[in-house]
């Protein structure tokens, strides 16, 4: 399955009815960004069990302000509705998988207690 595109809209409703979310937050005129979507559709692809949403910062500067994003590419990782990873930059291919794999893993009964 192919990334989906995130806004005001849906948002939240993505967020909490799905196990696990990750979020670009991207920008067209972003060069890191742009040489990151490949690496990230390619992991939508391949992970069919895991919602990939992108965020246009432009068209959605509301959302990226009350999401705190400060530069772009943003990643963002949910799970169980909250939010377990938040890293500005583009991540390499392999550093992807690892974080799919650590999220996948996360035991949430421990994040919850902590």
């Amino acid at each position: 399955m192919s990334s989906i595109d995130l806004g005001a809209a849906n948002f939240e409703s993505t967020i909490s009815e799905n196990d696990i979310v990750l979020v670009d937050f991207w920008a067209s005129w972003c060069g890191p960004c742009r040489q990151f979507a490949p690496i990230y559709e390619a992991a939508a692809e391949a992970n069919d069990d895991i919602v990939f949403g992108s965020i246009n910062t432009e068209e959605e500067q509301q959302l990226a302000a009350a999401a705190k994003v400060s530069s772009i590419p943003t990643l963002m990782a949910f799970k169980g509705g909250k939010l377990v990873f938040n890293q500005a930059g583009a991540l390499p291919a392999d550093a992807l998988d690892q974080l799919i794999t650590a999220v996948r893993e996360l035991d949430m009964s421990k994040v919850e207690q902590a």
